[in-house]
C-alpha cells in the first residue's frame, strides 16, 4: 500500500527481526508499532493540500476597487457568501496573485476574527463597515497559525488579499472599499 507511512512499512516488514515474548526489544517494538499504527491512521484521514487548479472557485471574479487617497487598486476577487464557502476561504490554495483576492459577505455587522488554519500563504486580512470603509487590518496573517485575527471594530465584510500588499499599495484604515456589496454614501 503506497499510502503507508515509512516507519510503519519498516516495521512490519523486517524479515530479520525475530524478538522473545516479554523482551525488552518486543516492548520497543510494541510501543513503535503503536505509533506507527497512530500515524497511518491520522495520514489516511489528513485532508492533502490540493493544487488551486484543483480547488473549484465558489464564483466567477468580480471587480473591486481600493481607493486610498494616492490611488485605486483594482482586485478581481472571488465572493464567499455562504457559511460554508466563509468557513473554507482560501484555505488549501498554494497561492494568490497580486491582482486577485476573496472578498467575505457576511449578512449581519459584528465583530470579526479570522484564523490561518490550513491556509498556505500569508494574507492580509482587511475588515470592512458597511458602507466600504476599512475599519482594521490584519497585515501578514501567518500560514497555518490558529490565533484569532480580530477585526477590533464591527464589520460587514473582509477582504483577504496577498500578504504584503496593504502596506505595498499603502492600503489604511479609513481607505474606501467599492464594490455593489457596501452601500457607498455620497
Amino acid at each position: 500500500m503506497s499510502y503507508l507511512p515509512e516507519l510503519f512499512r519498516k516495521v512490519f516488514f523486517m524479515p530479520n527481526l525475530h524478538l522473545k515474548t516479554g523482551s525488552a526489544a518486543s516492548s520497543l517494538t510494541a510501543v513503535i508499532l503503536s505509533v506507527a499504527v497512530a500515524f497511518a491512521g491520522l495520514s489516511a484521514c489528513a485532508k492533502p493540500l490540493a493544487d488551486n487548479a484543483q480547488i473549484k472557485p465558489y464564483s466567477a471574479l468580480e471587480p473591486l476597487t481600493v481607493k486610498t487617497p494616492t490611488a485605486a487598486h483594482e482586485f478581481n476577487v472571488e465572493i464567499a457568501d455562504d457559511f460554508s464557502e466563509r468557513e473554507q476561504g482560501l484555505m488549501y490554495r498554494k497561492n494568490l496573485p497580486e491582482t486577485q483576492g476573496m472578498l467575505f459577505e457576511f449578512p449581519d455587522i459584528s465583530e470579526r476574527a479570522f484564523w490561518m488554519k490550513n491556509t498556505v500563504v500569508p494574507l492580509d486580512i482587511i475588515y470592512i463597515s458597511p458602507q466600504g470603509r476599512i475599519v482594521s487590518i490584519q497585515k501578514q496573517a501567518q500560514p497555518f497559525d490558529e490565533t484569532p485575527l480580530p477585526s477590533f471594530a464591527p464589520a460587514k465584510g473582509v477582504l483577504e488579499i496577498q500578504g504584503g500588499l496593504a502596506d505595498k499599495m499603502g492600503i489604511k484604515v479609513g481607505d474606501q472599499i467599492i464594490h455593489p456589496f457596501f452601500t457607498v454614501k455620497p
